[in-house]
């Protein structure tokens, strides 16, 4: 086959026409990774956005339990104040009531 046989041009050609197809998948190929690494992008950013929330949540949780914890206390506090009154004052109305 020499290079101005028709031959060699038809072949020329097909090698021309099969690198074009080649480029035109590369390009797909490229166009869709783009598209995947967008869609990778948009769900990272989701995930960073939850666990962002998740710790705010988080956090307000901890401020919650430690106010309950300080009110926890402050009651305990005070029923060890409260409860011998009331037990005082019960005796004391039982003694009213039955002393004569």
């Amino acid at each position: 086959m020499n290079e101005g046989s028709p031959d060699a041009t038809a072949a020329l050609e097909r090698v021309a026409q099969l690198l074009g197809e080649i480029r035109d998948v590369q390009r797909t190929q490229l166009d869709q990774q783009r598209e995947a690494i967008q869609v990778q992008r948009e769900q990272v950013e989701l995930v960073r956005r939850q666990a962002e929330r998740t710790e705010r949540i988080q956090d307000r949780a901890e401020q919650i339990q430690d106010r309950s914890a300080q009110l926890v206390g402050w009651s305990r506090r005070l029923m060890i104040v409260v409860l011998p009154i009331i037990i005082a004052l019960l005796a004391y109305l039982s003694w009213l009531m039955f002393r004569h």
